[in-house]
């Protein structure tokens, strides 16, 4: 900076120098204003006579669209008012043939009277039922090809309608459509049903093609959810690219915006009635390349009068400060001293060398620490296993340390799940950089220290004493209480024997993390030697299996005090046999995901149920153990004490088991001792269903799914699912599916490959 402010002071004394750069600067900014004022007015113009026909053609098309969108909600609408959806929703028998075959010619009539809709699925949300065009009637969403949707009476709120683009099966595609209009069917104020009305798509959006000339532009419909649902471009282009592009969009955004060195003009309009967004992209890059060029032309010329002046000053300056130009750069590093007398001035030249020397040493002792501490890591992960490779580094990077023995220490953090609930990220890696510091801050003078992350909870630290007497352990119980006093969480460690040969340091570190284990009997922020457990042997596998087992079949009878003592007797016997810690943690760990197990799937922790258990003591395992135990219990004793329930559910385990027999209500109710009128009473008041009714589906389900996945006859079916004559059983499938055993299978195998067995 001083060489800078001097350059510039002997070139402005210079009259010569001073005129030539005032005139190259002045026609420098001169041209400069005037190609850049030509190119912003030209740019100015054509957007203006660009963007607004784009505007309104975008508007036209807007309006367009919002017609047959309220054109297909007045189907919709149609559809939920009719008589028959209503007789669908609310009647007993639901699949009534006159119902559905009404209900059937009202759908293919406003299908073949509307040029927007592909087909209208009408779904029950009680009994999960549907009726819809070209399917017919579906008692469930299993065999109904096109269900996924179904998830979309959570998005309703408060509004009537939805209008969202959906992934349509394979087997669906002729029916479904990508883009569908949904609305709420009520019966007296109740959310009951819903209108799925398919769009077809390309009809929909067919304006958006239309005047798409030379120029290059692109039209794209975005929905609420800010995903494209149409776009039509008449050149290729990046279309991730253009994700991007439409991202950076405000609310109400017109204009021109630059991405990736590409001028694009926008426009864009909110629809009142869908809230879609319908955006225009115009490319300016071939409207604008004449006026870049001229542009770029002026611009050169622009720099290259610049480039003139410099050259001119530089040979004044070549000619002119020859003589002194050599004793500058013989003393360029030092500065003349203020009296006058040419000398140089040694005070300021010593300070400065210094000083530089003070920042040459700093930036290598940080190098070093970086790269010693890489050293340890290295050999943690076995990155680095050569003994030569060791050794070399070692010397490289410790060369002030000593021949003595070395320690080890892990470090750790006393449960460690809790301390990450507790901080943020950030508060995380500040929180580990001063737990760091304040170790090597107590380590040193009298200890050679150096620190290095294994990541999670642990941290590493190799230590080294600079004279003989002092006590690793009793430094790291100093460390570990002014941790907590400061940072307020506890810190275990583990520490290593001394090692003398430095390509046993993997070793070291081996002994420290299995003395940092006993921690799940020693407790929190203890520091634990490896010479004090290394002695410890167990001689018998941990004998706790039928104690577990005990303990999960109390959970399941909803016996508390069972599991309790069953508990109870698997820490007595892990504290009282002192096992290994990596067995105890292991098999604490079996338990855990056990007790998790008999959760609900949508129920169940999310990760590895024995990630925190490392870093806790016992009676914490035990409290967390506790946790998820009582109320797995509890649950249990509900449904154990429901005998209605039971009753229930062994009536229907019966029904599946015996399902190709000829049975009936009698075989049913003496399947668990109780008469046929109090089987039927239960039955029909914990599942609202009575048990021929049940059965029946049982039986029509079953036949519907042989159908489709065999070749079996139809006589053979019937006798599969519990009828002996074939005409009976006909008549039953008809009348809970509205067609024929025949024609159903050749209707479903038309649309869903399955692979026959």
């Amino acid at each position: 900076m001083q060489s800078l402010k001097k350059w510039l002071k002997y070139n402005w004394a210079h009259t010569q120098i001073r005129l030539v750069l005032i005139l190259t600067v002045s026609v420098f900014l001169i041209i400069l204003a005037v190609s850049l004022t030509s190119y912003y007015t030209s740019k100015s113009v054509l957007q203006e006579e660009l963007s607004e026909p784009q505007r309104q053609m975008l508007q036209f098309n807007m309006n367009v669209i919002d017609d047959s969108i309220k054109e297909s909600d007045q189907v919709a609408i149609q559809v939920a008012l009719n008589a028959n959806v209503y007789q669908f929703l609310t009647s007993e028998v639901q699949n009534s043939y006159s119902n559905i075959s009404e209900l059937y010619q009202l759908l293919s009539t406003l299908v073949s009277n509307s040029k927007y809709v592909k087909s209208i699925y009408i779904y029950d949300l009680k009994r999960g039922s549907f009726v819809a065009i070209p399917q017919g009637y579906s008692s469930s969403k299993l065999t109904f090809d096109d269900s996924a949707w179904i998830g979309v009476a959570d998005e309703f709120g408060d509004k009537m309608t939805v209008i969202k683009q959906r992934q349509v099966p394979a087997g669906a595609s002729k029916n479904g459509s990508e883009l569908t209009l949904f609305r709420k069917i009520k019966l007296q104020g109740e959310f009951r049903g819903i209108v799925a009305v398919n769009l077809k798509d390309e009809e929909l959006f067919s304006k958006l093609n239309t005047s798409l000339n030379d120029i290059n532009r692109m039209r794209y419909i975005i929905d609420e959810r800010g995903e494209i649902l149409y776009s039509v471009s008449n050149f290729e282009f990046d279309q991730e690219a253009m994700g991007q592009v439409l991202a950076k969009l405000k609310e109400e955004h017109n204009g021109d915006i630059t991405y990736r060195d590409r001028k694009l003009l926008v426009n864009q309009l909110e629809s009142p009635v869908t809230g879609w967004k319908y955006v225009s992209i115009v490319v300016q890059d071939s409207l604008l390349a004449k006026s870049k060029k001229v542009r770029d032309t002026v611009l050169l010329v622009s720099i290259a009068a610049l480039a003139l002046g410099g050259v001119t000053i530089f040979y004044i300056n070549a000619e002119a400060f020859r003589p002194v130009r050599r004793l500058r750069q013989l003393f360029s590093a030092y500065e003349r001293r203020e009296d006058g007398m040419g000398g140089i001035d040694l005070e300021k030249l010593t300070d400065e060398l210094i000083s530089n020397h003070a920042h040459l040493s700093r930036l290598v002792r940080e190098t070093i620490s970086e790269a010693s501490s890489k050293l340890l890591h290295d050999m943690y992960t076995g990155n680095l296993t050569g003994k030569r490779d060791i050794q070399e580094k070692w010397d490289r990077y410790f060369s002030d340390w000593q021949k003595a023995p070395v320690y080890v220490a892990i470090l750790s953090i006393d449960k460690f799940e809790e301390w990450l609930r507790r901080y943020s990220d950030s508060d995380r890696s500040l929180l580990k950089f001063a737990f760091a510091n304040i170790i090597a801050e107590l380590f040193e003078p009298q200890w050679r220290i150096v620190c290095t992350d294994f990541g999670r909870d642990k941290t590493a630290v190799l230590l080294q004493p600079r004279e003989q007497g002092e006590s690793a352990e009793k430094k790291l119980s100093e460390a570990i209480g002014v941790i907590f006093d400061l940072l307020k969480f506890g810190v275990s460690a583990g520490v290593s024997t001394p090692q003398t040969d430095v390509t046993r340091l993997k070793q070291a570190m081996l002994e420290a993390e299995n003395a940092l284990a006993y921690r799940v009997y020693q407790g929190y922020g203890q520091v634990i030697p490896f010479h004090k457990v290394s002695e410890h042997e167990v001689k018998d596998p941990l004998p706790v299996g039928r104690a577990l087992e005990e303990l999960i079949h109390a959970i399941q009878a909803g016996d508390e005090p069972t599991a309790n003592d069953a508990m109870d007797r698997i820490f007595s016997h892990l504290r009282t046999q002192y096992e290994y810690p990596s067995a105890v943690v292991s098999f604490l760990q079996e338990v855990a995901e056990r007790i998790e197990q008999l959760h609900p799937a949508e129920e169940q922790e999310t990760g590895p149920a024995y990630e925190q258990f490392e870093t806790l003591h016992l009676d914490d395992i035990r409290l967390e153990l506790n946790r998820r135990m009582v109320p797995l219990i509890q649950r249990y004793r509900q449904l154990v004490e429901s005998k209605d329930f039971m009753m229930c559910q062994r009536m229907i385990d019966y029904m599946k088991e015996h399902l190709g027999e000829p049975i009936g209500i009698p075989e049913i109710a003496d399947s668990i001792g109780i008469s046929s009128s109090l089987a039927s009473q239960v039955f029909k008041q914990e599942t609202g269903e009575t048990i021929y009714n049940y059965l029946t589906q049982l039986r029509v389900d079953r036949a519907a799914e042989l159908l489709i996945k065999t070749d079996s006859r139809i006589s053979d079916i019937a006798l599969m699912v519990g009828y002996q004559h074939e005409n009976s059983f006909i008549r039953i499938f008809r009348k809970f599916k509205d067609i024929t055993p025949g024609k159903y299978r050749d209707m479903m195998r038309t649309r869903m490959d399955f692979p026959i067995e």
